[in-house]
């Protein structure tokens, strides 16, 4: 028998540990070099828990996953198989077998006897990691969804939504590509070289349910909204079949995203006719082209000085992964508001797209703008945004930062030319670290000449 003092070590070892690293490092502390393979009913396949849950069909070797699952076969019958020196061990919760685990050097006698006695914790212990993840799922999914529904109150452009909707996706079909199809073009991500795919995106139609191949690796949830078919969601898996569970996020996921999507095209449509943008109260993109046009037209006419501002907020994605999308609309709020109390009344603001703004700066020379850039970027450095309303989780403030690009209008320039450059001269802003201010005036004499 093993000493009890060994069993109340390893018991405590277990406990301290939170994650499959954590349980493998003590197990192999203990015994030996060891891999722990979890049978998911579900897929009906044998997975590598200390590789992150992964399916051991995806390790490209068919015959070694051919080996591993004839030996979980036997050990339905045997609590133990040694072969070439390596030890398989059943795994079991009650009386069903749920894995295994592989110790690549067989443990003496002693530790053998103690393998006995303590693999009912171990197996227990794999099990609530298994569920503490599977739980964890469920509440990010939930969050995701609330994420989605937020989306569709501030967001009406569909190349910011649609990569989002996709990311947030991704999470919970992780072992799937995932395709988002608007129309039936590709609009997420940017390549899709599976010809079946296309195939079967012609049999989808607003009354269509969702669409399983025969093996259960692609599957097609169509976007519908108002009895409208606005696109379709693709999955693709050389490997995992989809499992009821990921089904049914697929299906409220696709449901919540056709509703924003269907939104979205509504308010692009209504906001063409519109000046304003919904979220921030600065021109938007459609307005903003007309005033530069406007600008640019008067500077020309009128011989006149003409600036340009872009900027956009620094790692503004890590602001939506971190704090979630709310909070990144309460960013975009602040910003703008920050930047509208630095300008002078005849100043022009406009969303430009995403975290992007543009500002037009009429009368003025580029030495002039460089200093509007630099107090804009000093005074959003400075201004603490409180997101604690927004996420409890998180820290009551957050800081963020501005890139900015300037550009000045010369008789060559048209509107479209003139935010070019400026553009170009944020480029240069974030390439240099960010929370900078660039030039296009000092950029192009070091650009090379034609």
């Amino acid at each position: 028998m093993p000493k009890l003092k060994d069993i109340e070590n390893l018991s405590a070892k277990l406990n301290d540990t939170c994650n499959a690293a954590g349980i493998t490092r003590v197990l192999e502390e203990t015994f030996s070099s060891v891999d722990i393979y979890i049978y998911d009913s579900t897929s009906e396949t044998l997975r590598d828990f200390s590789k992150s849950w992964i399916s051991i069909d995806e390790f490209g070797h068919k015959e070694k996953a051919k080996i591993l699952y004839n030996i979980f076969e036997k050990l339905k019958d045997n609590r133990e198989i040694t072969e070439d020196n390596t030890l398989f061990y059943a795994l079991y919760q009650g009386q069903k077998l749920i894995g295994m685990l592989k110790f690549k050097n067989k443990p003496d006698k002693d530790r053998l006897e103690l393998l006995n006695v303590a693999s009912y914790l171990i197996s227990l212990k794999i099990q609530n990691i298994i569920l503490s993840v599977r739980m964890q799922k469920n509440i990010d999914f939930h969050d995701a969804m609330k994420n989605i529904a937020k989306i569709i109150e501030t967001q009406y452009e569909t190349s910011y939504i649609i990569p989002i909707i996709g990311e947030m996706i991704d999470k919970f079909v992780s072992e799937h590509l995932i395709y988002i199809f608007i129309n039936n073009k590709l609009i997420w991500p940017s390549a899709c070289k599976d010809e079946k795919i296309f195939e079967l995106l012609k049999c989808i139609t607003n009354k269509s349910e969702y669409i399983l191949t025969p093996d259960k690796k692609i599957g097609l949830f169509p976007l519908i909204s108002e009895n409208k078919l606005l696109g379709c969601i693709v999955t693709k898996s050389t490997d995992n079949i989809l499992s009821e569970k990921e089904i049914s996020y697929l299906e409220q996921l696709t449901n919540q995203a056709a509703t924003t999507i269907n939104r979205a095209n509504v308010y692009a449509e209504i906001l063409k006719h519109a000046t304003l943008d919904a979220l921030t109260g600065f021109y938007n993109r459609h307005q903003l082209e007309e005033r530069i046009k406007q600008e640019v037209s008067g500077a020309k006419r009128q011989n006149r000085r003409l600036c340009v501002i872009m900027t956009d907020i620094d790692y503004f994605k890590n602001v939506n992964d971190t704090y979630g999308h709310a909070a990144g609309d309460l960013v975009l709020k602040t910003v703008s508001n920050v930047i509208k109390h630095q300008l002078r009344d005849y100043d022009i603001a406009g969303r430009y797209g995403g975290e992007e703004f543009a500002i037009i700066l009429p009368f003025t020379k580029i030495e002039e703008a460089q200093m509007v850039a630099q107090r804009l970027r000093r005074a959003v450095e400075n201004t603490k945004i409180d997101i604690s309303k927004i996420n409890t989780d998180a820290e009551k403030n957050i800081n963020v930062t501005i890139s900015l690009g300037v550009s000045e209008y010369t008789n060559n320039d048209n509107e479209k030319t003139l935010l070019q450059k400026a553009d170009k001269a944020l480029y240069k802003a974030k390439e240099n670290g960010r929370n900078k201010v660039e030039l296009y005036e000092e950029i192009s004499k070091n650009l090379p000449q034609s």
